[in-house]
């Protein structure tokens, strides 16, 4: 009988159960991709006697990591445990052991992927990670093979589910972001400390783990430029859809000729761009490479199957690499030297609201610090606002560079005729990248 190739796994919560329930419903399949049987051999729990969602003989499980990073039995170290710094430590001593691992922590890769990967590559072991962006959607793998001969130019789409359901719900329905919310967490969309996701540290993580791979380069966390999602008003949800756009919270990443720039943002898109009809708490990911040109990946960003489909899948892809003996080759040290743009090279649309006051030669003041800076509108609103000496004023300018735009801001904010600058988001895409 040919020998098994014998698991680890870090972890037995939501997706922990739904790589339990795949290695063992999926066990013919995954024989004959690889030409043994798969058998998980230990499974570090927190708690031994908790109720789970998933049936698995109390043997298997301990609260000891030592019993499986260190078992010489186990071949690959699966971790959907989460947590960073006690978790990087475990799988570097899993790696320095000699175990291939598979890990589903963004977190983990965003802040220490580069180090992860050194050391892998140096015991010559296997490192994946693709269920850590994107939940089900095979993102990383098609950058790394399936466009590995292109060169990718610019990234974007919508990252979180929890985000993107909490603004479907707020612009089809017109509910509040605290019901919203609410709702999320009733869903198990939201944690109960819901910061991650609705600050966009989530998605910037994931934006990072993008960036590194498709453009070859050391791109860190804080690289990435972050805006959250809580100041979202519906009043801003209402003039965007009046003037034709749909509220997503956009990944970017973007590289022209040897720069890049990173960001997670809310951004407006046109009603007729494919990533506006993206609802609900599914994921999609634009990639434009100069030779394939656009290509799109769709589908759901989390839960405990999809997710755990894309650790199985990397799962296989070690136990093929271990048939072949080539484990330890897939790790590609960055080609080009990081260079980030400056805000003179970032260029874009952006859409403003402002309250005036109502007053003759208002309008022309606020139009002035726009020209002075060569920058022009592509769609004004402006409308008296009710029970007040006030007029609100919406613009969305044709594209600008941050620089232009950061010092406009500002200027608008010290106008006499400006009583405030209640939102700013940027705007992106005609229906294409």
């Amino acid at each position: 009988m040919v020998k098994p190739i014998s698991v680890g796994l870090l972890g037995l919560g939501t997706v922990g159960s739904g790589v339990v329930k795949i290695i063992e419903n999926h066990q013919d399949k995954l024989s004959h991709q690889v030409g043994c049987p798969v058998k998980i051999k230990k499974v570090l729990v927190r708690d031994l006697y908790k109720e789970r969602g998933v049936k698995i003989d109390a043997h298997l499980l301990t609260t000891d990591v030592n019993e499986v990073i260190n078992d010489p039995e186990i071949d690959v170290v699966i971790e959907v445990m989460g947590g960073i710094e006690e978790t990087r430590r475990h799988l570097l001593n899993a790696l320095r052991n000699g175990k291939h691992v598979v890990t589903a922590n963004k977190d983990l890769m965003a802040l220490y992927g580069s180090e992860l990967l050194t050391v892998a590559s140096e015991n010559h072991c296997d490192l994946f990670y693709e269920a850590s962006v994107a939940g089900g959607i095979p993102i990383l793998r098609s950058l790394v093979d399936g466009l590995a001969s292109d060169r990718i130019t610019k990234m974007m789409g919508i990252v979180n589910g929890t985000t993107n359901f909490i603004l479907t719900k707020m612009c089809k329905y017109g509910a509040p972001y605290e019901e919203v919310l609410a709702e999320a967490q009733a869903l198990g969309y939201a944690e109960a400390d819901p910061t991650s996701d609705v600050e966009g540290l989530d998605a910037a993580r994931k934006m990072a783990i993008l960036a590194r791979l498709g453009f070859s380069m050391n791109i860190d966390l804080d690289d990435v430029q972050v805006k959250g999602i809580t100041e979202i008003t519906e009043e801003d949800l209402n003039y965007s859809k009046r003037l034709g756009y749909t509220m997503k919270l956009i990944g970017i990443a973007h590289r022209d000729g040897d720069k890049v720039e990173v960001s997670v943002q809310p951004t407006l898109l046109p009603d007729s761009h494919p990533l506006a009809s993206v609802n609900d708490e599914f994921n999609a990911v634009y990639v434009y490479g100069e030779a394939v040109g656009e290509t799109m990946f769709y589908g759901p960003g989390a839960g405990s199957l999809p997710t755990a489909t894309a650790v199985v899948s990397d799962l296989v892809a070690v136990m093929k690499n271990m048939r072949l003996g080539v484990n330890g080759r897939n790790a590609v040290a960055p080609q080009y030297a990081k260079r980030l743009k400056s805000p003179c090279e970032i260029f874009s649309k952006y859409f403003l609201r402002i309250h005036v006051k109502d007053q003759v030669g208002a309008f022309a003041k606020i139009t002035a610090v726009f020209a002075e800076h060569g920058v022009s509108f592509e769609k004004i609103l402006q409308l008296p606002l009710k029970n007040s000496e006030l007029a609100e004023i919406v613009v969305v300018t044709h594209k600008a560079s941050l620089q232009d735009y950061e010092e406009i801001f500002q200027k608008l904010r010290d106008l006499e005729v400006v009583q405030e600058v209640k939102s700013s988001y940027r705007v992106e895409g005609d229906g294409q990248l």
